[in-house]
Formats: structure tokens, C-alpha cells, sequence
């Protein structure tokens, strides 16, 4: 039995031995490099995020999602992820078909509504939240994380500023709108919210206040928000010489030319226009366009005051082009981006375009 087990364990040590020199050996062969994106704010929860998904469905299905994970994130303590995920899942199956369960976990792949969730969060950094509190609500200015307050807070509630209300914000299903406004800060299927929402949900469907609910997670996680779709690229130029025969001239094919008079615009100059004005300066005018090309390739460093209205230039390219020529156009801006910069500088931005951006902002900042 002895001379076994030593024959065991010599058996299981080549084993050990042999697996770590291929790991050893297939990890000194790969090349590839590894590029992972990460936001400015941590990882938030899923739970969270799926209630984003049944809001955007409406808002019956998110309070009817609300009232059955209550109590779910406790779970998320005891279960792995993958099993956590999966009952989340389940969940909002309750309320979704196959197809938007499909997107719901096509969401949690791009983690699509976590910007939503950050966005409430800096909502609730802003009050500011009362120190050490897992929850807490907002009564017309007044704050408190202890649920037995609050009735004594509504009494002079209608004396004090109404909250601005946000479009994104939840809120629970009522008949009037003039009624004392509660904002509760809370994070979604945690004990502290659900002592809160029994209260105010209560409260609501009698038709005393207005129960508004904004996400609010007291311990952000301590992973990073990694974001997905995103491809990036690492370019290796070789600094390897080569010998060339420099007797043999360089040919230059017909394809190479036709993409080379393709190019209908460069650094001002419309050469189509040209070559059909004076079609005997055409062989001069390609040439002339082939090196303003080149030049174009080029890629200088730029000033920071050049850098002011390069998107408006570029756009302002784009939707002057005719219609047909204008996704060609976009692709080729968007995937040689640095190489053409200098030349967008060149490009007259218009004015209309700049007022249309600056009333499109003005219109998101007020709703």
C-alpha cells in the first residue's frame, strides 16, 4: 500500500509538473493583449438595473416587479452570482414573455441601465443622505432615516418648497398629484426598504401623499463597472528594415487611381468641378489631388484652441454632403478620425448647427 500511494503521488507530481510547463509554454506563445473599459463609478446591482428595464415596460409592471424582490437582495449573501442572476430572472419572468426576457439579459450583458442607476445615485449624494443610514426619505426639505418620523414631518409638509420631481423618477400610482411629496431613497430588496415602502405605499393608496422612489445603494460596491461594446485597437509597427530593388519602378494599378479620383473634395478643392472645367488638366489636377492626399495622412499635433469646434466642423461636413455620399463620408471621418482632424479645421462650421445643438441641450437640462 505504501509503494502505491508513492506511486500515486509521483504520478500526480509529473502530472502538476507537466500541466504548468504547457500553461508556461501556451502563455509565452499568445500575443494577445487584453483591454478592459472601466466607468468612473462602481459596479451597480442587477436587481436595480432590472427594475429600470420594467420601468421603461411602464410603470404598473415596475411596482409589480417592486413588491415581489421586497426582501430579494438578502439572497444575494447566500447564493453566487450566477445563481442570484439567474433568480432575478426568474422574477421578472412573472411580468415579461421570452422575447423580453431575451433583452432583459441582453441588457445585463451591456449593463445598459447602470448609467440610470448612477444617475439617481449622485440624486441622492446631492440631499445629502443622513450619516449611517441605509434609507432614508426626503419630506419637502425635511430628511430622516427612522420610519416613526414621518408622521410627524407630513404635518407642515404643504408649508414648506414641493420637490422638483425628475421625468425619470418612480412614482407610485395615484390619483392626485397635489398631495405632500415623500422621495424615499432606498436600494431595492433590502429589509430598510421594505419597512419604508409598507409605510408609504400605504400611505399612497389612501390618497395621502405622493410616494416617489428614487435607488440609493449606502454601500456602493467595491468592483469597478466594467462596460462592454467597445472595441479597441493596439497597432505594432515593425522597425524591421527590408532590402528592396529600387530599379524596379512602382506601378501604380487602375484601382488605385479610381480610388484616388473617388475622392471627390480634399483640403477645399472640388475636383470634380475642376476636372470637368478643364478636362485637359486632368492628368495635372489627379496628381495635384494625389499629393494633397498624402499630406492629409499626415498626423500633426494639434492645439487645444483647434480642438474647439471639431465635432460641429465634422458634422457640418457631413450634412452638407449630398445624401448619397454622406454615410461613405461619415465612415471615412469616423475610422481615420486623427488623420483628418487637421483637415475638418478647414471646414466652416455652421451657425445653425451649433444654435440646433445648444436648444437640444437647453431642452434636456429643463425636462
Amino acid at each position: 500500500m505504501a509503494k502505491a500511494g508513492d506511486v500515486v503521488r509521483l504520478l500526480l507530481g509529473s502530472t502538476a509538473l507537466w500541466l504548468s510547463l504547457l500553461g508556461a509554454r501556451t502563455a509565452s506563445a499568445s500575443k494577445a493583449v487584453t483591454a478592459n473599459l472601466a466607468a468612473k463609478w462602481p459596479e451597480t446591482p442587477l436587481l436595480l438595473e432590472a427594475s429600470e428595464f420594467m420601468a421603461e415596460e411602464s410603470n404598473e409592471k415596475f411596482w409589480q416587479f417592486l413588491e415581489t424582490v421586497q426582501e430579494l437582495a438578502i439572497y444575494k449573501q447566500t447564493e453566487s452570482d450566477y445563481s442570484y442572476y439567474n433568480l432575478i430572472l426568474r422574477k421578472a419572468g412573472q411580468f415579461l414573455d421570452n422575447l423580453h426576457i431575451n433583452l432583459l439579459k441582453f441588457a445585463f450583458s451591456i449593463r445598459a441601465y447602470s448609467p440610470t442607476i448612477q444617475m439617481f445615485q449622485q440624486i441622492a449624494a446631492d440631499e445629502p443622505p443622513p450619516d449611517g443610514c441605509d434609507a432614508f426619505v426626503v419630506i419637502h426639505e425635511k430628511h430622516t432615516c427612522k420610519v416613526n418620523e414621518i408622521k410627524k414631518l407630513l404635518k407642515k409638509a404643504t408649508s414648506r418648497p414641493r420637490p422638483y420631481l425628475y421625468k425619470g423618477d418612480h412614482k407610485f400610482p395615484a390619483n392626485k398629484e397635489n398631495l405632500p411629496v415623500i422621495i424615499l431613497y432606498a436600494e431595492m430588496g433590502t429589509r430598510a426598504f421594505r419597512k419604508f415602502h409598507t409605510v408609504l405605499s400605504e400611505k399612497a393608496q389612501n390618497g395621502e401623499i405622493l410616494y416617489v422612489l428614487r435607488h440609493y445603494v449606502q454601500k456602493p460596491a467595491s468592483q469597478k463597472m466594467y462596460l462592454s461594446g467597445y472595441g479597441v485597437e493596439l497597432a505594432i509597427k515593425s522597425t524591421e528594415y527590408k532590402a528592396l530593388d529600387d530599379t524596379q519602378g512602382k506601378t501604380v494599378t487602375n484601382t488605385s487611381i479610381e480610388d484616388i479620383t473617388e475622392t471627390n473634395e480634399v483640403q477645399g478643392f472640388l475636383f470634380g468641378k475642376l476636372k470637368e472645367r478643364y478636362s485637359d488638366l486632368r492628368d495635372n489636377l489627379t496628381t495635384f489631388q494625389k499629393y494633397l492626399i498624402e499630406s492629409n495622412n499626415e498626423m500633426m499635433p494639434l492645439k487645444v484652441w483647434e480642438l474647439q469646434d471639431l465635432s460641429f466642423q465634422a458634422a457640418s461636413q457631413i450634412m452638407s454632403t449630398p445624401v448619397y455620399d454622406a454615410i461613405k463620408l461619415m465612415k471615412d471621418i469616423s475610422q481615420n478620425f486623427p488623420i483628418k482632424a487637421r483637415l475638418k479645421m478647414n471646414t466652416l462650421t455652421l451657425s445653425v448647427l451649433k444654435t440646433k445643438n445648444l436648444r437640444s441641450q437647453y431642452m434636456y437640462i429643463k425636462t
